[in-house]
């Protein structure tokens, strides 16, 4: 009997993985005959005086139907081949063939004016040279692109206009992962048009900066009727995406399946690849090998009848699941086949190294499943071949993994002459990541400044905008008021004190987002200050062929690294968090300073930890002067001591104690450049405290004085915290 229920569980699963295959085999052949349906912008207007139309009707030969929004924009869901139809009363009917998906511009010719003026055309106009400049510009310089939709919204425009700018200013912010900027540039799209893409986007951005709850609950409220069958598709895949992040495979999958029925049936045939392989990613993630094998199978099989880059990204995406398994045959022939594929793609584009499908990233990998069998002689080529590609790419992060994994692979080996040559360049290759690593971050923080530059001009636009409406509808209101005098004093009299509460409203809301934009802008000169220091050690051990202590180092550097990033946007975060982030900074600062100092940290056991809540970083700062300019330079060992205690019910008192040689002592070894450094940094953590004082009602108190009365005399900060 159990037998028998094997057999047929077997056929079963036989039956199933045939229907499949034979589903497929039809959805390949009729995709074969279609090509992806993708959402085209487009303009309809007079081509002397750039007059909009309004009202336009534009029919695909499909049978999809849009009409002109005011500005005479439309945007419509269609295919390379596919014909337009744009009719109007005011001209002759035109006929236009899509061949790209970039933004189509209908001119009319001897259209009717209708009485629009020359100045609404002439905004029309330049709004969208200003569109289509930042479109063109969002993938290359986010810069010029952020400036030029701020160009747009610089003219007189309509709501339409303003949610479309918004719209293109959050699909900027999310191509460069700022996706903070995003959520808010979205929201103001659709606080001047709802329409279903801005919602979708609006959702995923939620997503990708880790807020998932909120991006569900965004994804929960968009309307399935309003959706077109693509958006319907995108968004069963966004609810999907959502479920992973928050563990729900089971909706998961049933979000996917629900979005492939919804792809095959119009036969979106790119949608199809993405939801197979992604089915097959949460099946994987499961365990269930076999159902993830069968689903990668079938969006192996699709991603060949898209393009090569698409076929390229799921090769490699499947031998990943291989390598994962321990698959290592199907894996490197995978890997062999996507890298003839990304030859191709190279004679036409360039592939940024950050891509998981470079060459030298495929060889890397090929070498360590090789490796992996025990197969050094195949190994050795491919990790020589990777290393060569990343030098001539300048991928620093490949050569680094290749120079060590062949110096491993030749020990192992027994080469180990071999093996030493690999080991002495891997160091090189350490000391060039490190200062490519000190260029970016510079790079990094030039951008956000210059970024952040642009969004400032883009929200005083905004508000001036709404300002001048507000004024414009006062106007219009005593115009129409002026046959009764006293009636009109009284209502100009309310909206001016509406007016008046507005703006106290408005300027107090300003004044919040500069001192949001103050404590950003504090916490991100902190940041780099304290890498800086930590790099700089990390360099030391290196310089000094410590490497086993570097690495020691580099993981404790790496989990403090992880928990500062973590809170690095937070007003205020647990005081345990803050407590575990000192633990693992102060062991750090001990770790080089072994002979220096000893260090305890106390918590009375009466404070509740959770229920306290301290800014991020506030309390390092203190930690990093006393052992910096205190403990160090101590001729015998001295204590440093971080004792947490309660003041009354609701404050605690956090004491940074050191026995060091004091304040005065520690100025007088200072060069001026460390006076203007140290001056500058505890400047910057007053700041910070005052501006958290201000807006959360004198949350935080610092005070320092000396700790004894001795020729050391060392330091002593206490910090007081009120709780919420």
């Amino acid at each position: 009997m159990k037998f028998f229920k094997s057999y047929c569980f077997l056929l079963l699963f036989w039956f199933v993985g045939f229907l499949s295959f034979a589903q497929q085999e039809r959805l390949d052949n009729r995709a074969s005959n279609n090509t992806a349906v993708f959402t085209i912008r487009g303009s309809v207007y007079e081509k002397e005086s750039y007059t909009p139309y309004k009202n336009v009707e534009i029919v695909v030969n499909g049978g999809r139907y849009t009409r002109t929004f005011a500005d005479g924009t439309f945007n419509l869901e269609v295919k390379i081949g596919d014909e337009l139809i744009i009719s109007h009363n005011d001209f002759e009917t035109i006929y236009y063939t899509v061949t790209s998906d970039e933004r189509i511009t209908i001119e009319v010719i001897d259209a009717k004016q209708n009485g629009r003026s020359k100045r609404l055309s002439s905004d029309f106009k330049r709004f969208n040279e200003m569109i289509d400049s930042a479109d063109v510009y969002l993938k290359k310089d986010a810069e010029k692109s952020i400036k030029f939709i701020g160009n747009a919204l610089n003219v007189e425009i309509n709501a339409e206009q303003s949610a479309q700018a918004h719209e293109l200013l959050g699909d900027v912010y999310v191509y460069w992962k700022q996706y903070d900027l995003a959520i808010s540039a979205f929201k103001i799209s659709l606080q001047n048009a709802s329409t279903a893409s801005a919602k979708l986007k609006l959702a995923e951005a939620y997503r990708n900066d880790g807020d998932f709850n909120t991006s569900l609950s965004t994804y929960q409220q968009i309307d399935e009727k309003d959706l077109s069958n693509y958006q319907k598709t995108v968004w069963f895949e966004g609810l999907g995406d959502t479920y992973v992040n928050l563990k729900d495979y089971a909706k998961a999958i049933k979000a996917y399946e629900d979005g492939l029925k919804v792809a095959n049936k119009h036969l979106i045939a790119p949608k199809v690849t993405d939801l197979n392989s992604k089915m097959a990613q949460v099946y994987s993630d499961q365990g269930q090998t076999n159902k993830a094998k069968l689903l990668f199978s079938n969006s192996l099989n699709l991603a060949k009848n898209e393009n090569k880059k698409r076929a390229v990204e799921e090769q490699v995406k499947v031998a990943e699941f291989n390598s994962i398994n321990a698959d290592y045959d199907d894996e490197i022939v995978l890997r062999k086949q996507a890298i003839e594929g990304i030859k191709d793609i190279e004679r036409d584009s360039v592939i940024a190294n950050e891509s998981p499908i470079t060459t030298q990233k495929q060889n890397y990998k090929i070498g360590n499943a090789y490796y992996l069998q025990n197969d050094l002689e195949s190994a050795i080529p491919y990790y020589e071949k990777s290393r060569e590609e990343a030098d001539e790419k300048e991928d620093l992060d490949v050569k680094l993994d290749a120079t060590r994994k062949l110096s491993e692979a030749h020990l192992k080996s027994g080469n180990t002459e071999k093996a030493i040559e690999y080991n002495d360049e891997y160091k090189n290759v350490v000391d060039e990541l490190y200062a490519k690593k000190i260029q970016e971050i510079s790079r990094a923080a030039r951008a956000s400044r210059s970024i952040a530059e642009q969004q400032s001009r883009i929200t005083s636009l905004e508000s001036d905008r709404a300002l001048s409406k507000s004024t414009y509808e006062l106007t219009q209101e005593r115009n129409k008021s002026q046959q009764l005098i006293i009636y009109s004093l009284i209502g100009g009299l309310v909206l001016l004190l509406i007016t008046g509460y507005l703006m106290f409203k408005y300027i107090k809301q300003q004044r919040l987002a500069n001192n949001l934009l103050a404590l950003k802008s504090l916490r991100s000169q902190m940041n780099p200050h304290f890498i800086f220091n930590a790099l700089n050690s990390v360099n030391t051990f290196i310089a000094t062929n410590d490497e086993r202590t570097a690495n020691k180092y580099l993981t404790d550097f790496s989990k403090l690294m992880r928990a500062v990033l973590e809170n690095s946007e937070e007003d205020f975060i647990p005081l345990k968090k803050e407590i575990e982030l000192l633990n693992l900074y102060t062991k750090l600062e001990h770790f080089r300073f072994q002979d220096k100092f000893d260090y305890s940290i106390d918590v009375d056991e009466t404070i509740d930890v959770e229920e306290f809540q301290i800014p991020p970083m506030l309390l390092q700062p203190y930690i990093e002067n006393a052992v910096w300019h205190g403990l160090r330079y101590k001729t015998e060992k001295g204590h440093l001591n971080i004792n947490i205690q309660p003041k009354t019910k609701d404050e605690i008192t956090i004491t940074i104690s050191d026995d060091g040689i004091g304040r005065e002592r520690s100025k007088a070894l200072k060069t001026d450049h460390q006076k203007k450094q140290n001056s500058k940094g505890m400047n910057n953590i007053k700041k910070r405290v005052a501006i958290l004082n201000e807006m959360y009602k004198d949350k935080v108190d610092v005070t320092i004085a000396d700790f004894q009365d001795l020729e050391d005399a060392g330091t002593k900060v206490v910090v007081t915290l009120k709780k919420d």
